[in-house]
Parts: structure tokens; C-alpha cells; sequence
């Protein structure tokens, strides 16, 4: 999943699903932590964590560790997995 990642705000969000420009779709989140010493990825692996219903320890960010731009796979029945982010994502607002 591509996560547009805002560290250092005022809550642990998710904010939505934006066209993230070259990027393509992506889900923006925002997080309190700073990006020091991987604080932020931690607190992003979390709050997708519970936002999607999923163990912590199922949730790695495989791209873009020190970037905005992350990539983060879900481990599990990717069918299972496919409907359930679907779900989820349904729900979120896409932001203007």
C-alpha cells in the first residue's frame, strides 16, 4: 500500500486517499512523531495497524523508510487482506 506519511502533526490520523501525483494513489495519514530514528514509520506501522484491524508484527514499510512516500506490505490471506483494506478504505474520505 503507498502511504503519503505527514510526521510531527497535531494527532495519529488517517486523513484519506489522495492522487499523490507521479506517485498514484496513496494513503495520506498523518502521525506525531518526528522522523527520528525511525519514530514515525513505528507510529505509521501502528496506527494502519489498528485502523485496518491487523497485528502490528503483519505490517513492514519496504520502501521509502526516510521518505514522505512509503510503501507498506500487509502480511496474510491476500484475499482476506484485499477485502478487508477495501472495507476500511471505503470509509475514508478523499481530501479536497
Amino acid at each position: 500500500m503507498a502511504v503519503r506519511l505527514t510526521p510531527k502533526s497535531s494527532a495519529d490520523r488517517i486523513i484519506g486517499v489522495i492522487e499523490d501525483g507521479p506517485h498514484g494513489a496513496a494513503l495520506k495519514a498523518a502521525v506525531t512523531a518526528a522522523p527520528v530514528d525511525g519514530k514515525a514509520n513505528a507510529a505509521l506501522i501502528r496506527l494502519l495497524a489498528h485502523h485496518f484491524d491487523v497485528a502490528p508484527r503483519d505490517l513492514s514499510i519496504v520502501g521509502g523508510a526516510s521518505s514522505r512516500h512509503k510503501l507498506v506490505e500487509f502480511v496474510g490471506d491476500p484475499a482476506a487482506l484485499t477485502r478487508q483494506i477495501e472495507q476500511r478504505l471505503a470509509a475514508c474520505p478523499i481530501p479536497g
